[in-house]
């Protein structure tokens, strides 16, 4: 069965340009052009994935991004006018897993799609597998649940930062660039913008640790990039 694509943009030429490529691609492709028809077709058609435009009639991308991650948990592109940090900043503390800025390649967008899906659905196929926990001082990161507790208590991540957060714990102090992140992690061998990988890192950092200033858990290797601190 195909992958399912909703791509929402206000704007029909571009959701029509999308969803022409996308079905050239072999993926089912489901269209909305306002926050609320985005909203209601999410919900009707369960998406394996969503484009998202920021700029929407009625609700806009951020709210109608809100809303949905209090049900469900597919992968959310946001597609952004303007090179704004505090938009890609705003849609990753919402829960997106991307952005991509207009105008843009139909290339480079299809190989995020097609980045996003397979990540998603390697996600779902561990869900089956053996439960484990990762445990370092006083953080847990169950990896079967999705779960991250401090202290015995729960840590709201998104799916991207919890898959940063998984990666990492996992090999422990081994330090990856901000180029391999976004291959191991987000699964892009070539495109991608690595400020999301700092952006990520910075958002992850304000939820796990006690000063996110001076980090105990994810640590940075001036000139390198990433690695999470052993015990």
């Amino acid at each position: 069965m195909s992958e399912k694509i909703l791509v929402v943009d206000d704007e029909r030429p571009i959701a029509n340009i999308l969803k022409y490529n996308l079905e050239k691609e072999g993926y089912a492709v489901y269209t909305a052009y306002d926050g609320d028809e985005a909203i209601h077709k999410a919900l009707e058609v369960n998406p394996d994935l969503i484009l998202l435009d920021i700029m929407l009639p009625l609700k806009n991308g951020f709210d109608v991004l809100k809303e949905l991650r209090t049900q469900m948990t597919m992968p959310v592109i946001m597609l952004t006018a303007k090179e704004e940090e505090s938009d890609k900043i705003m849609g990753l503390d919402y829960g997106a897993d991307d952005y991509i800025t207009k105008p843009f390649s139909i290339r480079e967008l299809v190989a995020r799609v097609k980045a996003n899906v397979r990540r998603h659905e390697m996600n779902l196929a561990s869900e089956n597998s053996a439960a484990e926990i990762i445990t370092s001082n006083n953080l847990s990161i169950d990896l079967m649940k999705y779960e991250v507790k401090k202290e015995g208590k729960g840590i709201d991540l998104t799916v991207r930062e919890f898959e940063l957060l998984k990666f990492l714990a996992k090999q422990k102090d081994q330090v990856f660039s901000r180029e391999q992140l976004l291959e191991r992690v987000w699964g892009y061998e070539y495109y991608g913008d690595i400020r999301t990988v700092d952006v990520t890192v910075r958002r992850l950092r304000e939820k796990v640790e006690d000063d996110s200033s001076n980090p105990s858990y994810i640590m940075t290797k001036r000139g390198v990039g990433y690695y999470f601190k052993g015990e």
